[in-house]
């Protein structure tokens, strides 16, 4: 598949995941935009996983996080260590191997990971108020131009969400900005990640990631060549690989539209095992939104009769959650930590 394709693979297809070319949600044409919401919400409502191209970021800028990304996680641990995230209030910065279990009752995950967000000064009235997963991002040193880039592609990954957030607005039969109240001051998460070869005698059920769903709104994920992503075919009960097509990133709903959607999106269970033989790269950005935003089963996804599977919550409690599942007391809370 190229990036030249742009018909949606149908749902029922085993081993495959859909392509869309998201374009013409850019288009001033409203047939153009409502024939990529259509291709999003056959994509959403079947597998919760599919790839995107026409995204627009420079490859050039995709090419230097991954260059930049290799170089921090090259160095010496003990240099990794000195802005570990147990230093930040906002979980920012550097977080071991074996530091994360996605997986439930699985052993933790074989990566090591960096965490970055919005720049967010200490003396912020957001900071003061405690707001989740915000405030300053620990930076390396002796990096030249790491800041630089990691910066230069959040802005461009912030702006491809909330294109894309518009565009599920679309698919869910509401006008294009219905969001945009969810969209201001939306909170979102680049997190850089390296799997080392997976060993020859591994535990037993260890993975690079163990299975589990994402926390937010969405996911955009690029990944390097070296494969070993995993997605949950629901319909026919295996795993599906995902592997690294040209051009693309991987994009995924998480439980947050789940639960705005009433289920009628899904969020998929996903997981990595680098059996590459080689070091594994890849780069998820996590879309959150505004984190005071309270989520609460859309118009268009509750049938006459029905009642809202879930209460409302807002982004903020919702993540909050999911922070304490996977990480249990061993993440850092603003609120706790005031």
């Amino acid at each position: 598949m190229h990036s030249t394709q742009s018909h949606l693979t149908s749902p029922a297809a085993p081993q495959s995941l859909p392509v869309v070319d998201m374009a013409g949600l850019r288009s001033p044409e409203a047939a153009a935009q409502r024939a990529v919401a259509e291709q999003l919400r056959q994509a959403c409502e079947h597998r919760g996983f599919f790839y995107i191209t026409g995204h627009g970021i420079d490859p050039g800028l995709i090419h230097a996080v991954f260059a930049a990304s290799k170089t921090f996680f090259a160095q010496s641990l003990d240099t990794k260590q000195r802005i570990n995230k147990m230093h930040s209030a906002c979980n920012r910065g550097f977080e071991p191997l074996r530091a994360q279990t996605l997986e439930a009752g699985g052993l933790p995950d074989l990566k090591e990971s960096f965490y970055i967000g919005p720049e967010v000064a200490a003396d912020d009235p957001r900071v003061l108020a405690s707001r989740f997963n915000t405030g300053p991002n620990q930076w390396p040193e002796g990096i030249t131009g790491f800041r630089d880039v990691m910066q230069q592609y959040f802005d461009a990954a912030y702006e491809l969400g909330t294109t894309l957030v518009r565009g599920l607005a679309l698919s869910l039969e509401l006008p294009a900005d219905y969001f945009n109240t969810y969209l201001e001051d939306a909170a979102a998460t680049l997190r850089l990640l390296h799997y080392p070869p997976q060993p020859t005698t591994p535990h037993p059920g260890e993975k690079g990631c163990g299975e589990h769903t994402d926390f937010g709104c969405l996911t955009l994920l690029l990944q390097d060549q070296t494969g070993g992503l995993q997605v949950w075919d629901t319909a026919h009960q295996s795993w599906i690989d995902a592997p690294p097509l040209p051009g693309t990133f991987v994009v995924n709903i998480g439980d947050l539209m789940a639960r705005w959607t009433n289920d009628r999106y899904v969020s998929t269970l996903h997981r990595v095992i680098n059996v590459s033989g080689q070091e594994r790269y890849s780069v998820p950005f996590f879309f959150t939104g505004n984190p005071l935003h309270v989520v609460e089963c859309l118009p268009t996804c509750l049938p006459p009769g029905t009642a809202p599977k879930y209460p409302p919550v807002t982004v903020e409690a919702h993540q909050r959650e999911c922070y304490r599942r996977t990480y249990g007391m061993g993440f850092r809370d603003n609120a706790a930590a005031s």
